[in-house]
């Protein structure tokens, strides 16, 4: 499954700041100046009360308090390739010596050397690679007692607003704390692997981040305030400013919840198994898109393109193949509103559920709008080729 739109790619910023407004009580005086006759008007008191200010102290002792107890467990990865070096973050995984960091990070790594923040530098091996989430774990054989593993949280119960931290390697600055918010949840990145058709497949459930994420982050966890992993730093949007990218506040993560059905396998295995539709969608229908294709809602996620020999072929999915007042937007296709009895608003949410909940083989039921007429399709997801 892939969309049409590809994303920009690479990291995210925060800009934590604690306000506090204390008015001073306003004077007779002022109250009365520019009145006609203070006979006539008899001043009126305005007592004001000034809001707290916000427990600074509490907040320093849970952030100092999380980087010392989490610190240990993030490490920085220095990288030989035919290309030259570069450098990336990770986290310890278990106690067993696996690392999680990106696959851009160590992709064609001829050579892999890890740092602890206790001084320990250990050779690394790859041992797994996931192209679709960005995901690599890395092996290390490191004396007993020298790992700590970080805990993971849930990416489902992570909320928009939500209080996070960054620790990474940015330009090489190992063990670098900054802190920031969930800006949005289940978005949709561009996948490293190609699909067959050309482009690339997608990739979802990522999280959108302000937290100051820089070139070096990538590959090193997001936390909660708990301290658990909830995401792995991949990505920012940036501007290039003489040759350098400069975060702008807006970072992705790979979600967690991707991370525990992933790592398991890739430790396993080597390689994980994403379900495939086999559609192409438009991430968002406008106002006008949804007007070209006489579409009776913006919501859904629009097909224009069915992949033969696909489950969702297979399952009799329609693909906007008619004319449009859009000459980009072919209509006749189904509107897909409802992924087993979830609403689907984007096509985001359809990819999240999918990637999250689902496995190659298993069934799902479409809601569609198709002609005007809502009809349920079951569908036997395939593996992505």
């Amino acid at each position: 499954m892939k969309r049409t739109a590809p994303m920009l790619m690479f990291v995210g910023i925060l800009i934590v700041s604690a306000l506090a407004c204390q008015l001073s009580p306003v004077s007779t005086n002022q109250l009365t100046q520019n009145t006609p006759s203070a006979a006539q008007s008899q001043p009126q008191v305005v007592t004001v009360i000034p809001q707290s200010l916000p427990n600074l102290v509490d907040q320093e002792k849970t952030l100092t308090a999380l980087y010392e107890r989490v610190s240990p467990g993030v490490v920085s990865i220095q990288v030989l390739s035919d290309s030259g070096a570069g450098q990336g973050s990770g986290f310890v995984y278990d106690t067993e010596g696996h690392i999680i960091t990106n696959y851009h990070v160590v992709e064609n790594a001829t050579d892999l050397e890890v740092d602890f923040p206790s001084g320990l530098k250990l050779h690394g091996k790859v041992v797994g690679t996931d192209l679709d989430s960005d995901i690599a774990v890395v092996k290390v054989e490191a004396p007993e007692g020298a790992l700590t593993p970080l805990p993971l949280g849930s990416g489902e119960a992570l909320k928009v607003g939500q209080s996070v931290v960054a620790i990474g390697n940015p330009f090489g600055l190992a063990g670098t704390m900054t802190v920031g918010i969930v800006s949005a949840k289940g978005r949709t990145l561009d996948s490293l692997r190609e699909a067959p058709s050309g482009g690339f497949f997608s990739s979802g459930a990522v999280i959108q981040t302000d937290a100051a994420i820089n070139p070096g982050n990538s590959g090193g966890p997001l936390l909660n305030l708990n301290g658990e992993v909830v995401g792995i730093n991949r990505a920012i949007i940036a501007n290039n400013t003489l040759g350098e990218s400069t975060n702008v506040g807006v970072g992705f993560a790979v979600n967690v919840d991707i991370v525990k059905r992933v790592v398991p396998e890739l430790i396993r295995t080597g390689k994980y198994d994403y379900p495939y539709l086999g559609i192409t969608s438009q991430e968002e229908l406008t106002l006008l898109a949804a007007e070209a294709l006489g579409l009776p809602q913006t919501t859904g996620a629009y097909v224009l393109d069915v992949r033969p020999g696909s489950p969702a072929e297979a399952a009799g999915i329609i693909a906007g193949s008619r004319s449009s007042s859009d000459p980009s937007l072919p209509a006749g296709g189904d509107l897909i509103v409802a992924v087993d009895g979830r609403e689907v608003r984007v096509f985001g949410d359809l990819l999240t559920y999918l990637m999250i909940n689902k496995s190659p083989g298993d069934q799902i039921v479409l809601t569609v709008l198709r002609d005007g007429q809502r009809k349920e399709v079951t569908i036997t997801l395939g593996k992505r080729p």
